[in-house]
C-alpha cells in the first residue's frame, strides 16, 4: 500500500517538473522571440534613424559652408591717362582695380591694355610693348622699364609720342611716393621715344595735355 502510494507520488512529482519544463521553454522561447523577433528591429530602425538624421545635420553643415560665397577682393581706384577721342590731349579714366603690393605695376599694366570700351578714349602705348620691370625710388624717382615694342612700334608723330610719354607718367605720378619717372627700353636709357622728346633724364607730370 505504501509502496502504491510512494510510486503515484513519484508520477505526480514528475508530471509536475514535466508540465514545468514545457512551461520554461516556452517562457525561454517567448524572450529569445522578444529579443530576436519582430520586436527588436523598431529599435535599431529608431536608431538608425537618428544617426541618419545627424548625418543629415553634418552634410547640410558642409554643404551650407562649402556654398559660402568666396571673400570680395579689394580693390582700389586709380587714374589711368589716355588720348582723348581727337588724339590731342589726355583724359583721365577712373578704373577700380585690385589693391595688391604693387599697385605701380598693376596700374601700368592696366594702362598698357588700353582704354575701356565705354569710354570712347584711345590708346597711348603701342601694340605688343610690355613692362619688363619697375622700380620705386626712396628719393621719389621711378624707373619703368619697357620693351623694345615700345620704340620699334610707335606710330613717330610728335604728339602723339609726347601722349605716350605723359600718360605714362601722368599715370604713375598719382602716387604719393612718385615725383618723376625714368624711361628704360630693354634695360637700357634711351635718348628718345619716337624723336622728339627728351627722356634721357627723368620726367614731372605735364599737365598741360
Amino acid at each position: 500500500m505504501k509502496s502504491t502510494k510512494s510510486f503515484k507520488l513519484l508520477c505526480l512529482v514528475l508530471t509536475i517538473v514535466f508540465v514545468l519544463s514545457l512551461t520554461g521553454c516556452s517562457a525561454v522561447d517567448k524572450l529569445k522571440e522578444k529579443f530576436n523577433g519582430e520586436d527588436e528591429p523598431d529599435i535599431v530602425i529608431e536608431q538608425s534613424a537618428s544617426d541618419a538624421e545627424n548625418l543629415d545635420d553634418q552634410s547640410q553643415e558642409v554643404d551650407e559652408i562649402g556654398t559660402l560665397p568666396p571673400t570680395v577682393e579689394e580693390t582700389i581706384a586709380v587714374d589711368l591717362w589716355f588720348a582723348g577721342p581727337e588724339g590731342d590731349n589726355l583724359v583721365k579714366e577712373v578704373r577700380e582695380i585690385p589693391k595688391v603690393e604693387g599697385i605701380a605695376r598693376a596700374t601700368v599694366a592696366e594702362l598698357i591694355k588700353g582704354p575701356s570700351p565705354e569710354s570712347n578714349l584711345l590708346p597711348t602705348i603701342p601694340v605688343g610693348t610690355e613692362l619688363l620691370d619697375i622700380n620705386v625710388k626712396d628719393n621719389g624717382l621711378i624707373i619703368v622699364d619697357f620693351s623694345k615694342e615700345l620704340v620699334e612700334n610707335h606710330i613717330g608723330n610728335p604728339q602723339a609720342e609726347a601722349l605716350t610719354v605723359y600718360s605714362i607718367v601722368n599715370t604713375l605720378c598719382q602716387f604719393p611716393t612718385v615725383d618723376k619717372v625714368q624711361f628704360l627700353v630693354d634695360g637700357k636709357y634711351v635718348d628718345t621715344i619716337a624723336g622728339s622728346i627728351d627722356v634721357s633724364t627723368a620726367l614731372a607730370p605735364n599737365t598741360e595735355l
